[in-house]
Order: C-alpha cells, then structure tokens, then sequence
C-alpha cells in the first residue's frame, strides 16, 4: 500500500493503480512538473481562467523548502512544464525567467510550510466557486460527489489581496489539516499529497459548487445522513481516490495537447 492511500484501505482490484514511486529526484521532479502543467491545462479546459488570476503549485522533491508553480502572466493554457518557475522559502526565483505571482508566494509558501504531508495546492477564481464563496457556507453532502468535502473543508473570511505571510498564515491556519479551503469572496483552495489529488478535488469542488447552486434554485435540498456522509467521504474523499479520479483526465489532455509535457 503506498503512502498516499496509508489511511484508508479503499477496495480495489489487485492491478488498480497508485502514484508511482522514483528512484530519483530528477526523475519525480520531471513526473511533477509534467502534471502541474497539466493541470494547468486542464484548469484552462474548464474555464477556470480570470486574467492572471489562478496558480498551482508542486513541492520540489529535492527541496522541501521549495516549490513549482506557474508564471504570472502567462495563461493556463499555454503552460509547458518547462515555463514552471522553481520558487525558495524567500520567494526568490531559482529557476525559471518569468514573473512571480505574488499573491501565490504568499498564499502556497506558508500552506507548504504548515503542511509537510501537502505536495501540492490549486487556488483558481473559478465561476461557481466565486459565486459559492460569496454564500459563505460549506457544501452540503447532498451528492455522492460532495461527500469527498464533508467535514474536510472549511470557510475563512476575505482579508484582501493576499500579499503577506500574515495573511497566508492566517490561510493556511483556517485550513487546518482539511482538503479544501472556501475563501469567503474569493475562491476555493484545494490541496492534495499529489498534484493529481489537489487538482482533482478543485475541479470536483468546483463541480460540487454548481451541483448545489442549482439543487437550490430547485427546492430545498435533502442532504445524506451524518453516517451515510461519513462513510462514502472514506471512500470518495481519501487521497488515492482523487490521485485515481484525475488519471483520465491527465490522459485526454496530454492527447489534445501533448506540448505540455516539454
């Protein structure tokens, strides 16, 4: 059993995949930084695009203390892996000769710092959680999907621009040890122990976003049980179910375009 599925043993067939394991840092950092730019991709597939708005980022297998992440400027759908900047726990520039999006040193360097279990982290102005956040409420278990949230996410206030450690503390303290985080007027913020799973639980939660919004306008909404909520997030919500979950999605954009990859 690999370490990402570790605390929940899911049912599954004895040649069901997991996150592979590599004998080199220069062999997981090429793996990581081939599906940051895909989920890159994948985020412009979506329309999870606002102007430079929006930013993933990958701890560096050989640096902990580091992390890749995409340039400021430079729009999700023309993100190769070779553009990723290399970014240290000052914000300086190792790699890479592109801008910084500041707002995403301040916000993912402190909830890579508070999370050493944390490889990765999504944060998008995506329309529904846009327009969710301004709700300010958690989502309701009220689909099989949105069970992977329950009791895994939480709502913190808007404080502005994040452009301070302060406040990327103050972030990555409202997050706690959850999935998600649902910034009040803002957006959503996910995370993951792999690109794959930070990247999969923001397009779902986007998607669970949307699900609730319309269920609203429909009538009131009949959420599950405490139990039955409970135990589908055990299977839905455990980390090699969101590795799992964005392995087709991986396949078709590197099929629709395979430039990422360079």
């Amino acid at each position: 059993m690999s370490k990402v599925d570790e605390e929940v043993a899911i049912p599954r067939p004895a040649n069901f995949p997991s996150p592979p394991v590599f004998e080199t840092d220069e062999q997981e950092r090429l793996y990581r930084k081939q599906r940051l730019a895909a989920a890159c991709r994948l985020f412009a597939h979506f329309g999870f695009d606002e102007g430079f708005a929006g930013h993933i980022t990958a701890r560096d297998p050989g640096r902990p203390d580091a992390f890749w992440v995409n340039p400021a400027g430079l729009h999700f759908a023309h993100v190769r892996a070779s553009d990723l900047l290399l970014v240290d726990a000052n914000g300086t520039v190792v790699e890479g000769d592109r801008p910084l999006n500041l707002a995403a040193f301040a916000i993912h360097s402190r909830l890579h710092k508070a999370r050493p279990d944390v490889v990765a982290a999504a944060h998008a102005h995506s329309m529904y959680g846009k327009a969710w956040s301004a709700v300010g409420e958690l989502l309701s278990p009220i689909t099989q999907d949105a069970c992977a949230f329950y009791n895994d996410h939480a709502v913190v206030d808007y404080g502005g621009v994040v452009l301070t450690p302060e406040e990327g503390d103050r972030l990555a303290d409202s997050l706690g040890d959850r999935k998600a985080l649902i910034l009040k007027n803002h957006g959503l913020l996910t995370v993951g122990r792999t690109i794959d799973e930070a990247a999969w639980w923001f397009i779902s939660m986007e998607r669970c976003c949307q699900a609730e919004a319309i269920a609203r306008g429909l009538g009131t909404v009949q959420p599950l049980s405490d139990e039955l909520a409970r135990a589908t997030s055990a299977m839905n919500g455990a980390p090699l179910a969101g590795w799992f979950s964005f392995q087709p999605l991986f396949d078709f954009i590197v099929q629709l375009q395979p430039d990422l990859l360079n």
